[in-house]
């Protein structure tokens, strides 16, 4: 055990501390979270010096910073995660005596109390998003191509800008999106509705695009460029043709949530919808979805009640 570690971390240690937790992990997604957890820890703590070094007490006082943030459960739940993380990984190294990080490791998360009502598009908003891009240029195409991927199949952004025209195949007469890896690595394949294959195939054909990534970078002259797109691309992808067709704030994870939503409203299966958006957990699928709140038949549309005068 290093006192380094447990009073006044060196740059160098800091580092490779950081870096022990990242390669612990094998999703980009987690990496980046991680690395904003464990920087935003280590300047508190270069900061505040506490005299109790990296320790248990360390954690639970750095632990009401967070709450006093006014952060959301599931935030400081994740800065939570990577100090455990961290505490497992110096003591695997002998950076720590195994009981300080056995200590450490217990620290609960933040009970979640209840859950945020989300956001979705209707039927109708989500027609109006498809039909932002101009579909008479080759962006347009790849951008409404895109749009339709991602509210007809669910799939998460990163997702999209992986996919490959090998993955499109042909499974029972229809078509689907085969053996996609997602996040933790599970593999799954999700059906392609229609709407959403009658998009892509305009798209490829347009761009002569017979193999590899689905979807290409295109330059300022309207040509393509490059071999793929990134994560971001997709993310800008939505929030551009968002504003443009006037639902802004939307993102790829609304658009997500949308695809469980819209299929849950049109009778589709919790279990086929978990299956089709990747969820280890049903419980996460049933919060996509929303099922615990009817908005359209409200508690308080059967109370009876009437205030004279009122319409």
């Amino acid at each position: 055990m290093t006192d380094s570690l447990i009073h006044t971390p060196t740059p160098e240690l800091r580092n490779r501390l950081k870096q022990l937790v990242l390669d612990s992990v094998v999703a980009d997604e987690s990496k980046r979270a991680y690395g904003r957890c464990l920087d935003s820890f280590f300047d508190w703590f270069e900061s505040e010096r506490p005299v109790t070094g990296f320790s248990r007490a360390t954690i639970q006082a750095y632990r009401t910073v967070l709450l006093h943030k006014n952060l959301s459960s599931s935030s400081v739940s994740l800065h939570l995660t990577a100090l455990r993380r961290l505490a497992g990984e110096a003591a695997g190294n002998g950076l720590m005596s195994s009981e300080v990080a056995a200590s450490i490791v217990q620290i609960h998360g933040v009970k979640r109390h209840g859950l945020r009502i989300g956001k979705w598009l209707t039927i109708q908003e989500a027609d109006k998003l498809m039909d932002a891009p101009d579909s008479g240029t080759l962006k347009g195409k790849r951008d409404r191509s895109a749009l339709a991927i991602l509210i007809g199949t669910g799939l998460r952004r990163k997702e999209v800008a992986r996919l490959t025209v090998e993955h499109i195949q042909q499974r029972n007469k229809r078509w689907v999106i085969t053996d996609m890896a997602g996040k933790g690595g599970r593999i799954r394949s999700v059906p392609i509705p229609l709407f959403a294959k009658t998009a892509l195939d305009t798209w490829l054909e347009a761009a002569n695009i017979i193999s590899g990534r689905v979807f290409r970078a295109i330059n300022k002259g309207g040509n393509i460029s490059g071999k793929g797109i990134t994560g971001q691309a997709v993310f800008e992808i939505v929030t551009q043709n968002s504003a443009r067709s006037g639902l802004d704030g939307i993102t790829p994870h609304h658009l997500r949530r949308t695809f469980a939503r819209l299929a849950h409203n049109g009778k589709s299966s919790l279990e086929q919808i978990q299956l089709s958006l990747g969820h280890h957990q049903i419980a996460t699928t049933t919060a996509y979805v929303g099922v615990q709140q009817d908005l359209n038949d409200a508690p308080c549309d059967h109370l009876g009640v009437r205030m004279s005068g009122s319409a």
